[in-house]
């Protein structure tokens, strides 16, 4: 995977919020082997750190070859890009293309709503 670089939040103090679009997005489904298309969304609010773009171009690239769930991509993105800015609150959508008749959205949010359960 490619690395994803940050920088320094030029407004630490203040709640904003950044939008951002990949609407080439592919990745591989599991069971066919077939590419999957669709749009990935992200909105934050940074704490101290920001996304850099052309890191996060790159890594979202990497999903192309990569067999994986609609739900697990959209999950590990949010993990992923968490891990390495620490935003106040992010949420990550997977608007994924048709296929078979059926749409498929996912949306994945930090903090989430309902803590993990044992």
């Amino acid at each position: 995977m490619s690395t994803l670089e940050t920088f320094p939040n030029p407004q630490p103090g203040r709640d904003y919020e950044i939008a951002i679009r990949c609407p080439e997005f592919t990745s591989v489904c599991p069971k066919t082997g077939l590419p999957d298309f669709g749009e990935i969304r992200i909105t934050y609010v940074p704490d101290a750190r920001c996304l850099e773009l052309k890191s996060l171009k790159y890594y979202l690239i990497d999903f192309r070859n990569k067999g994986i769930f609609y739900e697990a991509v959209t999950n590990q993105i949010l993990e992923d890009l968490v891990a390495a800015c620490h935003p106040r609150r992010m949420t990550v959508v997977g608007d994924f293309s048709v296929r078979g008749g059926i749409a498929t959205t996912v949306t994945a949010t930090y903090p989430s709503a309902h803590p993990h359960r044992a």
